[in-house]
């Protein structure tokens, strides 16, 4: 696990010359990256949020095609369509700018319920079905959304099937005030994303994404990632709870952020650090508790407050590591 750490550290540093004073963000960033989930980062304007997609791609030196999603936006200019070449007289696919490593899609909730449900398939599937033919889309494939919280005219909410295929939701937020100096004193002449590297080769991240999948999960951590999930569906105030992916998502995510802290071991503290973030967007909080202004990352934080962590077996302090 050591070289996961190793590399992962690259990766960070390397984006943190961008993205100033958001270390958790980052690294919760790569977490997806390893465990081949993908990003909504849901915050105001100027924070970043395209800054982070950048730099990310260009760590790992991945191709990289942003979509600004607007209303008019159609399901073929995401995926790609096919074209009847005069010459050859047979159809051609033309991809689209889904067809890319790192995708950004930007400002998702702009475009309509049906160019949204475009992505549902690239995402879940690993392609794109384009009359009857399916187009595989490369590997590694990470889509980043963005959306703002705060302005909701001209917007269509993101569909429940839609929200459940993200991974992680993040929240970069504003910087501090000595952080923003940073950001002022860099940006002075020519933006630090000029000047970015990589640090990464695309084998090294397959190895990583493979290592991850073979980090140790005990039985009992399971079964409280199980109890937590189970928690939010019988919350007085939520309508609707996390599904079973969301238990797959917490998982996973438990094992790459175990591999970046050097072990080879799931501990409880992983699951809790992660739960906001993977299940707070799949929570439906119920009508009379919106009302209320109750915020499902905050039941989260109760049900992680309520619910008791068992006592792991002895596996995972002896064969484990």
């Amino acid at each position: 696990m050591k070289s996961v750490q190793e590399s992962s550290e690259r990766v960070i540093a390397n984006v943190e010359r961008v993205i100033v004073g958001k270390h958790v963000e980052v690294r919760m960033a790569l977490v997806a990256l390893l465990c081949e989930g993908h990003i909504l980062i849901e915050d105001v304007p100027g924070v970043g949020k395209t800054m982070l997609a950048k730099a990310l791609s260009r760590s790992i030196g991945c191709s990289f095609r942003r979509i600004q999603f607007t209303p008019d936006l159609l399901p073929s200019d995401v995926t790609g369509l096919s074209i009847f070449n005069q010459k050859t007289q047979e159809f051609e696919f033309r991809p689209g700018p889904i067809m890319a490593q790192v995708v950004l899609a930007d400002e998702i909730n702009r475009a309509t319920p049906k160019t949204q449900s475009a992505l549902l398939e690239c995402m879940e599937e690993r392609q794109a079905t384009i009359d009857g033919v399916s187009h595989p889309v490369p590997s590694p494939f990470l889509v980043i959304a963005t959306q703002n919280p705060i302005e909701y005219e001209g917007t269509f909410a993101l569909p429940e099937a839609q929200l459940d295929r993200f991974m992680l939701r993040l929240r970069l937020g504003y910087p501090k005030a000595v952080e923003e100096i940073v950001i002022l004193d860099e940006q002075k002449r020519r933006h630090p994303i000029d000047e970015l590297h990589q640090v990464l080769d695309l084998d090294e991240l397959r190895q990583m994404q493979a290592a991850v999948k073979e980090i140790y999960v005990d039985q009992a951590v399971a079964e409280y990632i199980v109890r937590l999930v189970t928690a939010t569906r019988e919350h007085a105030d939520v309508y609707l709870g996390a599904s079973p992916r969301g238990s797959l998502n917490l998982y996973r995510a438990g094992q790459a952020l175990a591999s970046l802290d050097g072990r080879d071991f799931v501990i409880p503290d992983d699951i809790k650090q992660l739960a906001v973030a993977v299940l707070g967007h799949r929570l439906i909080v119920k009508s009379q508790a919106s009302l209320r202004e109750v915020d499902p990352d905050g039941i989260v934080r109760e049900v992680l407050a309520q619910v008791p962590i068992a006592e792991p077996s002895s596996s995972a302090t002896t064969g484990a590591h």
